[in-house]
């Protein structure tokens, strides 16, 4: 898979890191899957370090802007701004897709459009990031890619569990009715599975989704399903 330097370095601009160590960079935009195939280094551990970056600067800004609220409270508006959901959008909105390095197996898979692969690729990121200029220029970034999400917290939209925003819409319209969540296929050996689920209320299908893990997946099958919802 050919490397993008041009567009890497449009990336790197945006961010306002344009001199960080390129091979840094790339490694944060390696899946295990290229790197099997091609023996260079995953981001795995970058994302590793890139979570509890992630973690740090956000738990800071929570307790900075909001000194009322209690753990508990905290605890679940970083769960939301820290999630999967959160982390793809950025990823999307940065274009991290055409970037990633996969192998060829989550390319015949959608990689690039992965919820979970995009997310770990934004926390792979940060990573790097935190390596080459330390918090301050890694808070920095933060505060670029999360301008949004923390505006939208604050005016209390962030919410990312589809699921349970599903069963409360579902409840209060037929009460008796159960939501039933149904994997219907499987893709991939099986380190490296997709799962395909569909979404059955009151005996029709609502949702579909897919993901790598059955939870993945079922997040996605209702949030199609909230589409049909707002849309009705």
């Amino acid at each position: 898979m050919p490397r993008n330097h041009q567009q890497l370095q449009k990336l790197l601009e945006k961010l306002g890191t344009p001199d960080i160590d390129r091979d840094l960079v790339w490694q944060a935009l390696t899946h295990s899957s290229f790197a099997n195939e091609e023996c260079v280094p995953h981001n795995e551990r970058l994302e590793f370090l890139g979570d509890a970056v992630l973690e740090l600067l956000t738990s800071q800004y929570l307790y900075r802007e909001y000194p009322d609220l209690p753990e508990g409270e905290l605890t679940r508006m970083r769960a939301n701004l820290v999630c999967e959901p959160t982390l793809a959008e950025i990823a999307l909105e940065l274009g991290l897709g055409e970037l990633l390095l996969l192998g060829k197996s989550q390319l015949a898979t959608g990689g690039k459009q992965r919820p979970s692969l995009l997310a770990d690729a934004v926390e792979a990121l940060l990573g790097a990031i935190y390596l080459w200029g330390g918090l301050p220029t890694a808070e920095e970034v933060y505060w670029r890619l999360f301008q949004q999400p923390l505006l939208l917290l604050e005016r209390g939209e962030l919410w990312h569990d589809y699921k349970t925003r599903l069963q409360e819409l579902a409840q209060k319209e037929r009460p008796g009715d159960v939501l039933v969540y149904q994997v219907v296929s499987e893709s991939g050996p099986d380190h490296d599975k997709v799962f395909f689920v569909a979404l059955n209320w009151s005996g029709r299908i609502i949702g579909r989704g897919n993901g790598r893990s059955k939870k993945e997946a079922e997040q996605m099958a209702a949030k199609e399903a909230l589409k049909k919802f707002s849309s009705e």
